[in-house]
């Protein structure tokens, strides 16, 4: 569709500008709706404006270990999320996001950290089934690294949902769209993926994503970890990440070149209901690259390389404000298996907590209590060894 306008499958028409917007918002950590949550618009031209907000997450938090040497406990008061955003439109079809993070300041005592480009990139919108994103940006193979990060369901995303050569954020070219009313959606995407010395060749790495959303569509390119009831969700998704020649088997020789392949499926439903919003969320991960992990690898080589794991979410959000504000129960299951020989990696994380909105995301506190259990603990790494943390966490987004 190249009009200005469209229906987002729910009998809302949007202009082209205000979707992009939101579009371009849902790449980000804020995500939709991004214009509810952003700060102050300069609007300049005929169809230009620029629009900037702030966003702070503290977080105090309590370890059963002080390090891998150390097996004191440990309290820490830090910055986890500290971002001044940008975002606006060119005209019609151009538009741009910029993203500037201090994020962990005063984590473990370092302080003043500096700042740098979070995300820098450029948007083109041809038509709401061809869209085009350049730059650096959020990457597209898992749905939980997509879910906003100032809007999830649980205190953060794990680890497991960053693949191991792209991680949060790649940088290249993105082409992706909805279809069939915003139910289907498509994304393509190459990009740096590893780089460095150590690979056989400096190749591209490439992704693909789709999704299916029975009920109400999720037509941005980033998700929400929770609707907070304002919608019924149930979507399926599933993405495959490949980059060729990215790691030795064995590094001293070189030789032996290993191909990385990635696989995830996943799935979201929540329901709003008279007796509350009901969220169920889960995801399965399975990363491979050839066992050269277990060979003779260079020593940069991550051991989430051969990774299988999987997460299970659940919320419930009262029908009702409870005193000031609207109360959310959480929980959350991983399992991680990392299929590295002698690694004392392999866990189960168990972790129940709660979301209390003030003022929806924009003002927020989540306390979470998480437990971690080893397959095998490490005799003298406290790291690796069964440990629980506890988290309260503060967010504002002005």
């Amino acid at each position: 569709m190249n009009g200005k306008n469209r229906n987002d499958g729910k009998g809302v028409s949007l202009s082209r500008s205000v979707r992009t917007a939101l579009f371009a918002a849902g790449l980000s950590c804020a995500a939709l709706p991004g214009l509810v949550q952003a700060g102050p618009t300069i609007q300049y031209g005929e169809e230009g404006y620029v629009t900037f907000s702030y966003a702070l997450q503290m977080w105090m938090q309590q370890k059963d270990y002080s390090s891998a040497n150390h097996s004191g406990s440990s309290f820490d008061t830090f910055l986890r999320r500290n971002r001044l955003t940008f975002m606006g439109q060119y005209n019609d079809q151009i538009g741009f996001y910029a993203q500037l993070e201090a994020g962990n300041d005063s984590k473990y005592g370092n302080d003043e950290r500096s700042v740098y480009y979070r995300d820098a990139y450029v948007t083109l919108d041809f038509s709401d089934e061809m869209r085009f994103i350049a730059g650096r940006f959020k990457n597209t193979f898992s749905r939980e690294n997509l879910e906003a990060c100032l809007e999830p369901l649980t205190l953060d995303r794990s680890i497991i949902s960053y693949t191991p050569f792209g991680g949060s954020r790649d940088t290249g070219v993105v082409m992706w769209g909805n279809l069939a009313d915003a139910k289907f959606q498509y994304r393509v995407m190459i990009a740096d993926g590893r780089e460095g010395d150590d690979l056989p060749k400096d190749t591209p790495r490439f992704t693909a994503r789709a999704h299916y959303s029975v009920f109400d569509p999720e037509f941005d390119y980033g998700y929400l970890g929770t609707y907070l009831g304002t919608r019924q969700v149930l979507t399926i998704g599933a993405a495959y990440d490949y980059q060729a020649d990215v790691a030795y088997a064995n590094s001293t020789l070189r030789r032996d070149a290993k191909d990385y392949k990635g696989v995830t499926v996943d799935v979201f439903y929540e329901q709003p209901s008279a007796s509350g919003t009901y969220t169920l969320s889960a995801a399965y991960f399975d990363y491979d690259t050839g066992n050269a992990i277990n060979a003779d690898p260079d020593a940069s080589l991550p051991t989430t390389t051969q990774l299988e794991a999987n997460y299970v979410k659940a919320g419930y959000l009262f029908p009702g404000k409870i005193g000031m504000g609207r109360l959310q129960l959480f929980a959350r299951h991983d399992t991680a298996k990392y299929n590295v020989t002698g690694s004392f990696l392999d866990n189960k994380t168990t972790a129940l907590g709660a979301n209390y909105y003030i003022d929806g995301q924009k003002v927020k506190v989540t306390l979470e209590h998480a437990m971690v259990k080893f397959d095998t603990e490490h005799a003298t790494d406290h790291t690796r060894q069964n440990n629980s943390q506890t988290t309260l966490g503060l967010q504002v987004i002005f």
